[in-house]
């Protein structure tokens, strides 16, 4: 039985420009560096301000995602949210600044080297219901039938997602994901992953697409 998240971040120390991600009192903190002037910031510090809140806002919803997709795939001494958000901050914004939008396409949760799910796709996305369909295939020729599906629905209109871990293993080859009704009439978009049944491997996460839910 998977656990199903209807939605912070993990902890993490980085610097960024005006910027600083910081562990404190049990909280993730995005705090601006002091400076020694009283200047106000320039554009290109409130652009990166912009995008780094941007990244921040949407990664810290699906933390316990990627603290299990990211485990081997972070530097010693960085956590997996900061090497998720790394590779975010560089590869899945859109936009124009300071409006930065998440580029769903390219956005990653996960990065491992199991396989994912080969040839993913939403067969079907109907009222309460989107389901998922992929093959056995092993892509990176790493997994087994026992590794389980992890999915992911983004309702941008309702700015929810709904996360299932452990939703099927792969060799179930399908999986029928319960949302809120209503999202009916709405966009979503979609990935799926794949983690060891010992919970120490990851898959890459991959974008299935964006449907409508009729």
């Amino acid at each position: 039985m998977g656990i199903q998240h209807w939605g912070a971040f993990g902890g993490f120390q980085r610097k960024t420009g005006a910027l600083v991600g910081h562990w404190t009192n049990g909280q993730n903190v995005i705090t601006a560096i002091p400076h020694p002037s009283q200047n106000p910031p320039t554009v290109p510090q409130l652009n990166m301000r912009a995008k780094f809140r941007t990244v921040v806002a949407f990664s810290r919803r699906l933390t316990p995602l990627i603290r299990v997709g990211y485990q081997n795939a972070h530097k010693e001494k960085q956590s997996a949210f900061n090497a998720a958000f790394v590779d975010n901050y560089a590869n899945a914004v859109t936009g124009i600044a300071p409006n930065y939008l998440i580029d769903y396409p390219n956005f990653a949760y996960s990065k491992g080297q199991l396989s994912n799910g080969y040839n993913a796709e939403v067969v079907t996305a109907i009222a309460d219901t989107v389901q998922f369909t992929w093959l056995a295939t092993l892509a990176t020729g790493i997994g087994g039938p026992t590794d389980m599906a992890t999915l992911v629905v983004y309702n941008p209109v309702k700015n929810q997602l709904v996360t299932l871990v452990g939703a099927a293993a792969r060799s179930a080859l399908t999986y029928s994901m319960l949302v809120p009704g209503d999202f009916s009439g709405d966009d979503v978009h979609c990935w799926i992953s794949f983690v060891s049944a010992n919970g120490k491997m990851a898959s890459d996460s991959f974008y299935v697409g964006e449907f409508t839910v009729v």
